[in-house]
C-alpha cells in the first residue's frame, strides 16, 4: 500500500477534527493553579493551569472575561469549564475557556501574602526606613544576569546619560533554587567592600515561580541591611516582589531603574546655566532698582537744600553703583570659572579619556590591578580597551 504525503496543516486539521467530534473534550471542567497569566490589550486572557505533574495552555476569549466576578493572577487555584482543541497554526492544544470560577489561592501566592504581612508589620516597608538615591553616583552596582537583555539596556540608558559613570556587574542566578543565596551573597559583598554607590536589582518578567527567588525572606532581609541604597527592577511593569517593597526605590523596569539611577548629565549642565542666568539677571534687576530709587531720591530734593551736596551724594551713588557692577560681574566671571574647571576635572577623571589615549584597563575578578606584585603565572585577567575586551594569561 503506498502512502501520499499530507501537509502539516492537513494533519493538524485531522487532528483538530477529532479533537471536536470527541464529546468529552466539548465540555471539560479543570482545576489548577494560574501561571504565566497575561491579559492582553484586546481583552483577552492568556494563561497556563497547572497541578504538580502537569500543565496546559489556555485561553479565555473578551466575550467571556466580562462574565468574571475576580481578577485572575499568577498562584491563583481556579475551576474552568471550556472546549479543549486544536490551534492549527502552531499544532498545539488548549483549553478554550468559557466560564472559569476562584477555586482559593495557590500555595505559592499564599506564602507570598503571608510573608508581604509580616515583614510590613515589622516594619520593612516603612517609608521613612527608605534610603535616598544618590544625586550624582560614580558607580552604578548592577546585580542581574550577565547574559540577556537587561544588562544590555541598563549599559545602553546609563551610557547615554552620562558616559563617566562606571557600571560594576555583579552576576547573579535570577531564577532558580540557589538564586536567593547567591543574591544575598552578592548584595553582601558589594557593601562590605564598597563596590557601588547605588545598586539595581533586576531581572525580566516571568511566572510566580520564576520571580519566587525575589520573594524570598532572607532576600529581603539582605536589601532592607544593606547600607547601600537598592533600586529594585524586577519582572515587568505588574510585577510586584517582595523585594520590590523592601527596596529604597521601585522601577518599573530594567531601562527606568538606569534613568532614576544615572542623572542626565546635559539636563544637569542646563540646569547650572539656568541658575547662573537668572543669578545674573536677577543681579542686573536689583542694580537697576537701585538706580531707580537713587534719581527718585534725586528729584524730590528739597530745593532749599545745597547744591553742592546733591552732587556729592550723586557722586557717592554712582561709585556705589560702580561698585556694585564690579561685584556683579566678577561673582558671575568667578562662578563660570568654576563651573568650567569642575567640568574639566570631571572630564579628565573619566576613564574612557584613559582608553582614548591608548591605555588599557587590567582587572583580575573585577578588581583593577595597580602593581604588577599583585599578579602571579597562570593569572587570567581581563584587558579593557576603548573598543571590547579580551582575556589574557599572565606567563
Amino acid at each position: 500500500m503506498k502512502y501520499e504525503p499530507i501537509t502539516v496543516s492537513q494533519l493538524n486539521n485531522y487532528i483538530k477534527e477529532r479533537f471536536e467530534n470527541d464529546e468529552f473534550l466539548q465540555n471539560v471542567l479543570v482545576k489548577g493553579e494560574i501561571s504565566n497569566f497575561k491579559h492582553h490589550y484586546t481583552g483577552h486572557m492568556y494563561f497556563t493551569i497547572k497541578d504538580e505533574n502537569s500543565l496546559i495552555k489556555c485561553i479565555m476569549f473578551k466575550s467571556y472575561t466580562a462574565n468574571l466576578n475576580f481578577v485572575p493572577k499568577d498562584g491563583m487555584k481556579v475551576i474552568v469549564f471550556g472546549t479543549v482543541s486544536v490551534f492549527e497554526r502552531d499544532g498545539a492544544y488548549q483549553i478554550y475557556c468559557k466560564a472559569m470560577q476562584d477555586d482559593g489561592l495557590g500555595n505559592l501566592y499564599t506564602l507570598y501574602e503571608k510573608l508581604k504581612k509580616n515583614l510590613e508589620a515589622e516594619g520593612l516597608f516603612a517609608q521613612e526606613k527608605k534610603k535616598k538615591i544618590p544625586v550624582m553616583p560614580k558607580v552604578i552596582g548592577v546585580l542581574t544576569s550577565q547574559t540577556g537583555s537587561v544588562i544590555r539596556d541598563i549599559i545602553n540608558v546609563s551610557t547615554r546619560r552620562n558616559p563617566n559613570v562606571y557600571i560594576r556587574l555583579y552576576p547573579i542566578p535570577v531564577q532558580g533554587e540557589n538564586a536567593k543565596e547567591k543574591i544575598v551573597q552578592a548584595i553582601k559583598i558589594m557593601n562590605e567592600k564598597q563596590l557601588a554607590d547605588v545598586l539595581i536589582l533586576a531581572r525580566g518578567g516571568g511566572s510566580l515561580e520564576d520571580l519566587w527567588p525575589f520573594n524570598e525572606e532572607i532576600v529581603a532581609r539582605a536589601i532592607y541591611a544593606s547600607k547601600i541604597p537598592v533600586i529594585s527592577a524586577v519582572g515587568h511593569e505588574t510585577d510586584f516582589t517582595i523585594a520590590d517593597f523592601v527596596s529604597d526605590l521601585r522601577a518599573p523596569t530594567p531601562s527606568a531603574a538606569a534613568e532614576l539611577a544615572v542623572p542626565d548629565i546635559n539636563a544637569v549642565k542646563n540646569t547650572i546655566q539656568n541658575y547662573t542666568l537668572r543669578n545674573k539677571n536677577a543681579l542686573k534687576k536689583k542694580v537697576e532698582i537701585m538706580r531707580m530709587k537713587y534719581e527718585k531720591c534725586i528729584i524730590r530734593k528739597p530745593f532749599s537744600d545745597p547744591l553742592y551736596k546733591t552732587e556729592n551724594y550723586k557722586v557717592l551713588i554712582n561709585k556705589y553703583n560702580d561698585k556694585l557692577k564690579n561685584i556683579v560681574i566678577n561673582k558671575y566671571k568667578d562662578t563660570r570659572n568654576v563651573f568650567n574647571e569642575k567640568i574639566q576635572r570631571l572630564d579628565a577623571l573619566s576613564p574612557l579619556k584613559t582608553l582614548n589615549r591608548g591605555f588599557s584597563i587590567v582587572s583580575k575578578n573585577n578588581q583593577i590591578i595597580k602593581t604588577k606584585t599583585s599578579l602571579k603565572k597562570d593569572d587570567i585577567v581581563d584587558l579593557r580597551f576603548i573598543d571590547g575586551n579580551l582575556n589574557a594569561r599572565i606567563i
